[in-house]
């Protein structure tokens, strides 16, 4: 079986990339900007130095803000009728993973209206066509949806989170600026970080890793682990590094797939508006102990990536444990809380359970799992 990766077709990394927009949609011979961006980003100054950019080039934009922490499904589409009201050619993504994901529904939805319902992008979508051409600015060092080709919708009907996969999806231009990461307060920081080490960690253990993923995976583990801390207290060599190694995760998971973390935290973030990165650190190291049968020595890479001292001497179990302590620690350091309680009600483990073992990515998982020891893991984090 070959082994397929997707990445941007050109990505600028650097404090000062944004200024790279506006050349980008001129080469492209791109007329009008599509610019999608949550309020709280438009009311804090941020969106602006990307639109005073375009601004500066003499190339004209609508705003679209109608964006949620959990992008709905009636969010994407009235985004899909504010994009074909404005005559726009291309889509700038201004924001976190909501923002990202809202995009990405748009502009594959404009470009393959047959999807309109937006249900039946679920899974790995059986699109025609390219999304209309995306120039993705992350303004979190989490997600990396500037550089996958995943994105997650909230069906509030159905009261749960589904994942979207479409290698058409993926914005052609990544713009990863750390000063436009600058001021995301250090909760915020914490929680995204911790989604960043979440992917490198369930994409090097997943079932479709390999070789190149491994690479990316490891390095993304090691970049965060040292640089996090320094990024919530907001120095710049702290944010700098983060943004590298979300990106640099987000290169691997979206090619191999991710596990029950994810499976896990989507319900919580579609029944309780659980922030998502919060969510998956919580739920993180309990999934890694969980997992660790299935993991062969992979934790011991994980270990040493995260600064351990003495992993190679260290026995199977001492190593496993070692690596799940580290990730433990990280989440404390940074001010993560260490259980669901308060978050999660007991009677709702049932359905979360369900959701959580229905969701895309759940089958990557390394240990095969079932709804029953989905619930007990939920139970063991109260």
């Amino acid at each position: 079986m070959a082994n397929r990766i997707v990445l941007n077709e050109i990505a600028y990394h650097g404090a000062g990339a944004i200024e790279e927009i506006a050349a980008e949609a001129k080469k492209r011979g791109f007329r009008k900007a599509f610019v999608c961006s949550d309020p709280d980003l438009l009311k804090f100054g941020v969106t602006q130095k990307v639109t005073g950019v375009l601004e500066q080039a003499g190339q004209p934009y609508e705003i679209y803000s109608d964006i949620r922490p959990n992008p709905t499904i009636e969010n994407v589409q009235s985004g899909v009728k504010a994009f074909h009201a404005s005559s726009a050619d291309y889509i700038v993504a201004i924001g976190g993973g909501s923002s990202m994901d809202t995009a990405k529904a748009i502009g594959i939805i404009a470009a393959n209206p047959e999807h309109e319902d937006v249900r039946s992008l679920e899974g790995a979508a059986d699109t025609k066509k390219e999304s209309v051409p995306i120039i993705a600015v992350p303004t979190t060092a989490g997600t990396a949806a500037e550089v996958t080709i995943n994105y997650v919708i909230t069906d509030t009907e159905k009261n749960r989170k589904f994942v979207c996969v479409d290698p058409h999806d993926i914005p052609i231009v990544a713009i990863v600026d750390p000063d436009m990461m600058s001021s995301m307060p250090k909760g915020l920081t914490a929680s995204t970080g911790m989604d960043a080490l979440t992917h490198a960690i369930e994409g090097y253990i997943t079932k479709a890793a390999w070789e190149l993923t491994d690479m990316f995976h490891l390095k993304a583990i090691e970049i965060i682990s040292r640089s996090l801390r320094d990024a919530v207290n907001n120095t710049p060599d702290g944010r700098r590094d983060m943004a590298l190694g979300q990106y640099i995760a987000g290169m691997g998971f979206s090619n191999v797939g991710l596990g029950i973390v994810h499976s896990m935290a989507h319900p919580l973030g579609a029944v309780y508006d659980t922030p998502h990165g919060v969510a998956n650190a919580i739920i993180l190291p309990t999934v890694m102990e969980y997992n660790a049968p299935a993991t062969g020595d992979k934790y011991k890479h994980i270990a040493k990536a995260m600064g351990v001292a003495g992993v190679d001497q260290m026995p199977v179990e001492e190593y496993r444990k070692a690596a799940v302590d580290a990730v433990r620690q990280l989440a404390a350091d940074v001010g993560i809380p260490a259980s669901l309680k308060g978050i999660v009600k007991e009677e709702d483990i049932p359905f979360l359970a369900e959701s959580a073992y229905a969701d895309a990515c759940r089958p990557g998982n390394p240990r095969e799992t079932s709804v029953e020891e989905i619930a007990a893991l939920y139970r063991s984090l109260l």
